[in-house]
């Protein structure tokens, strides 16, 4: 997931999503995609329904943490049984706009 996030840091958002789209690690990016549009419609909400696409917005900051792990079993040979992590994670979009000195507004 970490892989996908650094690719799109940083960016203008039309070129974040054209990045997310055409991604090799497409299961990822799928989720990340998701998130980055649902950040755009919350900075459309905020900024009183100006589009996103007119404004020159901005990923300011994106990061992944860890999560639970779930821990499952599963059967092995001879009576043994193998330890399954199945990792999680939390993700973090902000978006904000961009100044015309290039540096992103609080």
């Amino acid at each position: 997931m970490r892989i996908v996030v650094d690719q799109i840091r940083g960016q203008k958002i039309d070129k974040a999503l054209t990045i997310l789209q055409h991604s090799q690690r497409r299961y990822y990016a799928i989720y990340v995609e998701k998130l980055l549009k649902s950040a755009i419609s919350n900075w459309e909400q905020k900024n009183n329904g100006s589009k996103a696409d007119e404004s020159d917005v901005k990923i300011s900051a994106v990061f992944v943490d860890g999560a639970v792990v779930a821990k499952r079993m599963r059967t092995a040979p001879q009576g043994r049984a193998y330890r399954i992590r199945k990792r999680f994670s939390h993700i973090t979009i902000k978006v904000d706009t961009i100044n015309q000195n290039n540096t992103v507004e609080a």
